[in-house]
């Protein structure tokens, strides 16, 4: 007997941070609002902004001295970390209403599997009615991808913001779906990116065309993974527990006095992400998530997190990354601890690198390379023999 054909919901809150503020703070709806880290100072960092603000160019990651030259009248807001998480989490609870299967992958994106939710509503129907009540009840809008797996569900949710609620059904794929850019498919970041269109491939519909074993040459087992995706092929279930099977390694340390001073704590963060690194090498991960963690002198504690779009494990890829998610979440006040830590991790070995077969001898070079400087520390001391780009500031 064939088993019945599965409904999934991909849920995405819609610029989440600056929806929480709006609703919180009504006399900012219909304003360009940006969250960022240090909004009194103009090296801030933008994390997310509101729809009307992204009209005038503004984006995440965009230092404020920008923004506000793109959009003089941006109302810049402080992230209140502690009031999203609550939000997102009576967000969960309206979603849990329909189906036990739900599956939280960030603050304000989850998966549903609505198969044998109750209720007999059309899929559309039952999508509006989650719609409507995040937004009365919250006052949060989002987009809602429906489709029959996982992957397909987030590709649809992207395609049309905010308030979107869209169908992706494997006879839509090639007019919806591969006609797009390789770069708008999930699971596909910059490096990959530059290395299928160095083999020519510019869009999903040349992914999925191509054959199998072109893409496991060129990307090992990632490039099987990534042309059943592109063929809508997705066996992946939703899986509630899923949250709480995260590996990680992670290094802190309680600074000799508590410190303000910018150079001396990116000197700190550079070398727990060192460890952290010489850790993934030794045990053979690569890792998706990067998380750090800040205890000021107050012992007021504050961890923020953010996902990688390429799997890394060199202490030169992760640094700027640490450093980014330091610049947007320090408030400037002395801090008396700091931690790394590497999460979402992948096993090297079953993971084969996003590598074309030009660079797959240098990358194989770079990890013995970072293999005998282990071994090299191990026995004459942390830090006596490092790579010559570590030096370069």
């Amino acid at each position: 007997m064939e088993s019945k054909a599965r409904i999934i919901f991909h849920i995405d809150m819609n610029s989440f941070y600056a929806s929480v503020e709006t609703a919180f703070h009504p006399e900012l709806k219909g304003l360009p609002l940006a969250i960022a880290g240090n909004a009194k100072e103009r090296r801030g960092i933008i994390v997310t902004c509101s729809y009307e603000a992204r009209k005038f160019g503004v984006k995440a990651t965009m230092p404020i001295w920008e923004a506000k030259k793109l959009c003089p009248g941006l109302i810049i807001r402080e992230p209140d970390f502690d009031k999203y998480r609550s939000v997102s989490r009576q967000m969960f609870r309206i979603l849990e209403d329909y189906t036990e299967w739900v599956e939280p992958v960030s603050i304000d994106e989850g998966y549903m599997d609505v198969t044998e939710a109750e209720g007999n509503l059309h899929p559309i129907a039952l999508a509006e009615t989650i719609q409507k009540r995040l937004l009365n009840e919250l006052q949060l809008p989002c987009s809602i991808g429906i489709a029959p797996n996982k992957f397909l569900a987030k590709m649809a949710s992207d395609m049309k913001k905010p308030l979107g609620i869209t169908v992706l059904r494997k006879r839509d794929m090639q007019t919806k779906l591969w006609p797009l850019e390789i770069e708008e498919m999930h699971g596909i970041g910059k490096k990959t990116a530059e290395k299928l269109r160095k083999i020519g491939m510019k869009t999903i519909g040349d992914l999925a065309n191509e054959s199998e074993l072109t893409l496991k040459v060129a990307l090992g087992i990632n490039g099987k993974k990534l042309w059943e995706r592109a063929n809508g092929i997705d066996r992946r279930k939703v899986d509630p527990e899923s949250v709480n099977e995260i590996k990680s390694i992670g290094n802190s340390t309680t600074l000799p006095r508590d410190t303000d001073n910018l150079q001396e704590i990116y000197q700190i963060l550079e070398r727990l992400t060192d460890r952290v690194s010489k850790r993934l090498l030794a045990k053979g991960y690569v890792t998706e998530g990067i998380q750090i963690m800040i205890r000021y002198f107050n012992r007021k504690t504050v961890t923020r997190s953010l996902t990688l779009s390429d799997p890394l494990f060199k202490t030169e890829e992760l640094l700027p990354f640490v450093k980014q998610l330091f610049s947007v979440n320090w408030n400037h006040e002395p801090i008396r601890l700091l931690g790394v830590t590497a999460n979402h991790l992948l096993d090297k070995k079953s993971f084969a690198q996003q590598l074309d077969l030009f660079s797959y001898e240098k990358e194989e070079r770079e990890y013995k390379l970072y293999e005998t400087l282990k071994k090299l520390n191990q026995k004459h001391g942390e830090a006596i023999i490092r790579k010559g780009i570590e030096k370069k500031q």
